[in-house]
């Protein structure tokens, strides 16, 4: 299936330890497709820097970019669904454009995607997630 993956999911399904890894798992190995834009590139980048470093940023970063189960989505309109942090509103065109099933996120930012009509974007946490890789 299509997802988007929040930067905070990203970052806790990287680790091999992290109880989250099979969702990072599933992208590399074909049973998800990641969509990402330019500017979600950039937020990855940024944060993995703050919080791993350059070297291990630039290794998940490659990674994502070599993928051959990533695609890489260009939106043409900003939707601005979510007004309490519209730096989140990136990973929202980015599903919409990129016809994704899920965000994947533990951000409660994106809890008001639940009340709006349309387009409709459904959102699921890591938790969630992990439990339909794995039922």
């Amino acid at each position: 299936m299509r997802i988007v993956l929040d930067t905070n999911a990203l970052i806790q399904s990287i680790p091999e330890r992290s109880p989250y890894h099979p969702v990072w798992r599933s992208i590399l190995n074909g049973e998800n497709t990641l969509c990402i834009t330019n500017e979600i590139l950039e937020e990855y980048a940024e944060i993995l820097q703050r919080l791993a470093g350059k070297e291990t940023a630039e290794y998940v970063l490659g990674a994502i970019i070599k993928c051959k189960y990533v695609e890489h989505i260009t939106p043409h309109f900003r939707f601005n669904l979510i007004t309490a942090d519209p730096d989140d509103n990136k990973f929202v065109d980015c599903a919409i454009v990129g016809n994704a099933r899920y965000i994947v996120t533990n951000d409660r930012h994106y809890d008001v995607l639940r009340t709006i009509d349309f387009p409709v974007v459904d959102i699921i946490s890591l938790r969630d997630f992990l439990k339909l890789l794995h039922p």
